[in-house]
């Protein structure tokens, strides 16, 4: 038997340790080990009773998915009866005699800021959450962990959406105790002395139940209609669900409220549904509750601890005592709480409420502020967005159009202003004209029912646009300048009288602004231009001409045109003659052809189908240029034929004062006033009611009891000229105005706020619509001042086009000639070596241009299948043997027309029309033809003949 070595016993022993090691363990992880943790809620509350409910589900569901863990959180819950010296009373037991790792708790922040000091001096994590005030923060303590969102982080929210609406003050109510209830008398107090403050933005910080009484208060007394803001923080809309559902909805419509968005996933369903039918078993008397995002957080935070525990899990859990001493704020230190908060500060997952992860003790989860009814989100990055998943990459967005659409308190769609003038909730008396001129200015209407008047126009609605646009809400009323029967009280003067008075807060019409009515009233920034111009009839001196369809174009234009034609048509004769039967025939057929086709491309009629490629190219190119001036042509004889040489009857003021002419004017305006000073004479000058009444007078005219011109400010009397364009014209402005505008009173604070509104207001898309809708589009009618600006066409204008085509033309009559010449160069060369003088040689070139081209395509696609020209059948082989053709035979004759000569170079037949060829001998073929219907006829005729 052999001794073992030292080095094999070594490795035994090492064994034996390190067996005993994996079993102890073995052991140590079977044992469970026990951890307690403190709650300290208000069970008499719903919260109180939803918080626990969620901490009890979150540790089930967590020991459910991980049965491995080594600890076991047992709960040891304390009621704090919404007391802070309870909740410090009970912290004190939590850590002193059970001992406890951590508490949970308290619910509301003023219990939260005894609770830590204790888990400080303790060394426990106080983990809330439901404690939102931002002074509890982890710079006050270590052991602070806060798992609800701050309230100062919605701040940012409401103040992004004050921007956007662009309110200028706010009124913040709120409570920082908890004897709420003891304020309620005074609070109707300080809500009626609002009423007579300008602000109507108010931001309400109050408990679920408190802000329940002051926003029913507030209803009482006015507080909730037209023109009011409220925008509650998310202390209350993110349990709104506790407020009654009748001051729901009889007290809070209209409400903003700021509630943290919680991304609505399928496990948050899943443990919706089993919350509820958990809480239900717990809790039967309670009914209609709903799970809100405190329960989520509790949820949460329970979770994000039992991780922790099991993170930082040790089996000492004890506490070190300091002193032996008695005292009730002598508490012992716990040794796993530095351990613990650092596991806490390191936890992450995705839980209920989103994203889980602590920074400096506070949540760091992405939580979206979004308004009740979800008009808008709000995130860090992008401020207010209308949707998460927006494409909008502008940082910080205050836009309200990234916000949507609100009912506002009172049932209104209109944003609020903010603030309201006056204070005491009166109406702007605004003095409106009655008139039956312009009325698209300003028109009023009664309704006979009610014999209430309406009133609109052009003026209206940009006074309404620049309401809209002040920072505050003015409201007002319009009331028409007018006699009990509903006819005009005066004149614009009188109307802006009663301003000066006391009788109207402001006048809103088409005003024109002049110096003298500037010594009672002050207006506002012009919002159209205006003067006194004059309307007179014009005369149609456009001329009855005969030959005005020459006029378009100039004789240069037309005789290069022609020239054109002439020439196109010569170079497609030369490109097809060759190849194309149908430029064939006589020289004057020839020529008709040519000239036909090349003028019918005037109204693309042709009717001849080219074979060649270069006639083709050449034909394209000229029909755009035919294009090109048919529709010049046609826009200028257009214009010629429609545009009026209009002149007015009378151009110079001075000549009716002279002539002793009528003029008239509207019996409203100011203009009396300026033709007296012009030395007008009172006895010629005629008021009128209506455009149609001054239609009458000028269509009559001076001699006939009418009149021979009108003068009014400028933007009527082109409204009137845009409806009698035919007959009248505009002459020149006589006198300026600083345009039109709206009459307030003198030192009246609006001005300024409305002058600036306009400017808005009139630069703006806003400004145009209204003019399309009330002024309507411009017309074509012409003024005095239309010249005949349609002069005829010139040659210049063209000379880009002829010189594209004639290019373009004699670039494929060059090629074609050269292919021509090439081709045939065999028989032009048989003429140029004899002595025949030069103009019988080209007489020769040109009798072989004229015959056809035989090898062209053309011609080989209409020959026989047998390969034999049509034109020049030479003979027939075999018979026919269709048995269905008829009975009597027929005969057709073909003679050739052409005469053939055989070259003494090449032996080459070549084609002549008419004469013999002299180097050879000419000969002319006779072919018949007879077709038999029987089949065996011409066997038995040769039968026969044998």
């Amino acid at each position: 038997m052999k001794i073992p070595t030292s080095r094999n016993a070594f490795s035994l022993f090492f064994f034996f340790i390190i067996l005993s090691e994996t079993n102890f363990l073995a052991k140590t992880q079977n044992t469970i080990i026990p951890v307690n943790v403190g709650v300290i809620l208000n069970n008499d509350t719903r919260n109180g009773k939803m918080g626990f409910n969620c901490i009890n589900m979150s540790l089930e569901d967590f020991y459910a998915s991980n049965s491995h863990s080594r600890t076991r959180v047992v709960l040891n819950s304390r009621d704090s009866k919404s007391d802070v010296v309870g909740a410090a009373a009970a912290a004190l037991d939590l850590i002193k005699n059970v001992e406890v790792q951590a508490i949970i708790g308290p619910q509301n922040s003023m219990e939260a800021n005894f609770v830590i000091d204790l888990g400080t001096k303790a060394q426990v994590p106080i983990i809330s959450f439901s404690a939102t005030s931002p002074s509890l923060t982890s710079l006050r303590s270590p052991y602070f962990f806060k798992v609800a969102q701050n309230d100062s982080s919605q701040l940012k929210a409401i103040c992004a959406v004050i921007q956007a609406f662009g309110w200028r003050e706010v009124v913040p109510i709120y409570i920082d105790n908890d004897y709420g209830q003891s304020i309620i008398p005074f609070l109707i107090d300080a809500l009626q002395d609002l009423t007579t403050m300008q602000t109507r933005v108010f931001i309400v910080h109050t408990p679920p139940n408190l802000g329940s009484q002051l926003f029913t208060k507030a209803k009482e007394i006015g507080m909730m209609s037209e023109g009011y803001v409220w925008i509650m923080t998310s202390t209350i809309t993110n349990s709104v669900h506790l407020i009654e559902p009748l001051v729901l909805r009889d007290s809070m419509q209209g409400v903003l409220g700021v509630k943290t968005d919680i991304l609505e996933t399928f496990e948050l369903k899943i443990f919706t549904i089993r919350w509820k039918r958990q809480f239900h078993q717990d809790n039967p008397t309670i009914l209609n509750v709903e799970l809100d995002v405190i329960g989520l957080w509790a949820y949460d935070a329970a979770s994000a601890l039992t991780r922790a525990i099991e993170k930082a899990w040790t089996t000492n859990l004890g506490f070190e005592k300091t002193t032996t001493s008695s005292n009730l704020t002598d508490l012992a230190i716990s040794l796993n709480g530095p351990k613990l908060s650092k596991a806490l500060l390191s936890t992450r997952f995705n839980g209920l409420a989103g994203e889980f992860s602590l920074h400096n003790g506070q949540q760091q989860s992405l939580n979206l502020i979004a308004f009740e009814r979800v008009i808008a989100l709000w995130t860090p990055e992008n401020r207010l967005i209308r949707k998460l998943n927006s494409t909008n990459k502008s940082m910080y967005s205050t836009s309200k159009k990234n916000v949507g659409p609100i009912i506002w308190p009172g049932d209104s769609r209109y944003i609020p202003k903010g603030w309201e003038i006056p204070p005491n909730g009166k109406k702007l008396r605004i003095g409106v004209p009655v008139k039956d001129a312009c009325t698209e200015f300003v028109k009023v209407t009664y309704d006979p029912s009610t014999n209430t008047a309406h009133v609109t126009g052009y003026s209206i609605d940009i006074f309404k646009a620049v309401m809209e646009k002040l920072p505050s809400a003015v409201r007002y009323e319009f009331i028409p300048f007018a006699k009990p029967n509903g006819d005009s009280a005066g004149t614009y003067n009188d109307l802006v009288y009663q301003v000066y008075v006391g009788n109207f807060d402001a006048v809103v019409g088409d005003t024109t602004i002049i110096g003298n009515r500037s010594n009672y009233v002050d207006f506002t920034l012009p919002y159209m231009e205006s003067g006194v111009t004059m309307v007179v009839p014009i005369n149609d001196n456009n001329r009855k001409n005969a030959w005005v369809f020459l006029k378009p174009l100039t004789w240069d234009l037309w005789m290069t045109s022609g020239c054109f034609f002439v020439f196109i048509g010569f170079v497609v004769w030369v490109l097809e003659h060759r190849v194309n039967d149908e430029f064939h025939g006589p020289p004057l057929h020839e020529i008709g052809t040519s000239l036909w086709y090349s003028f019918s491309t005037m109204g693309f009629a042709q009717r001849e189908a080219l074979v060649s490629n270069f006639a083709r190219f050449v034909v394209i190119i000229w029909v755009f240029v035919v294009l090109i001036l048919t529709l010049s042509y046609t826009a200028s004889l257009a214009s010629l034929l429609t545009v009026q040489q209009l002149q007015p009857t009378v151009t110079d003021v001075h000549q009716l004062i002279k002539s002793g002419a009528y003029v008239g004017y509207h019996e409203a305006s100011f203009v009396l006033g300026i033709l007296k000073e012009m030395n007008f004479d009172e006895n010629k000058l005629k008021a009128y009611k209506s455009i149609e009444e001054c239609d009458e007078l000028l269509s009559k005219g001076s001699a006939n009891g009418g009149i021979a011109a009108s003068f009014d400010n400028t933007p009527c009397l082109k409204l009137f000229q845009r409806k009698y364009c035919s007959k009248y014209t505009i002459v020149g402005s006589i006198y300026k105005t600083d345009g039109l505008g709206f009459v307030l009173p003198i030192g009246s604070p609006l001005v300024s706020d409305v002058s600036r509104a306009m400017l808005n207001v009139t630069e703006g898309e806003k400004m145009k619509e209204i003019e399309k809708a009330w002024l309507g589009e411009q017309t074509n009618c012409p003024d005095s001042n239309t010249q005949d600006s349609s002069g005829s066409l010139s040659f210049a204008s063209f000379s880009g086009l002829f010189l594209i085509a004639g290019i373009a033309s004699l670039s494929a009559l060059i090629i074609s000639v050269s292919m021509f010449l090439h081709k045939e160069r065999q028989q032009i060369l048989i003429r140029f070596n004899s002595e025949s003088s030069i103009w019988r040689k080209i007489y020769h070139t040109l009798r072989i241009f004229d015959r056809r081209g035989l090898s062209s395509h053309a011609f080989r696609k209409s020959a026989p299948q047998n390969g034999i020209d049509s034109d020049h059948v030479i003979g027939t082989s075999g018979a026919s043997t269709n048995t269905n053709c008829p009975q009597n035979s027929s005969r057709f004759l073909v003679h050739t027309k052409s005469h053939f000569s055989f070259s003494e170079e090449s032996g080459m037949p070549t084609r002549e029309s008419g004469d013999a060829n002299p180097n050879g001998q000419a000969f002319q073929l006779a072919l018949a033809i007879e077709l038999s219907n029987h089949p065996n006829q011409e066997s038995k005729n040769s039968r026969k003949s044998s």
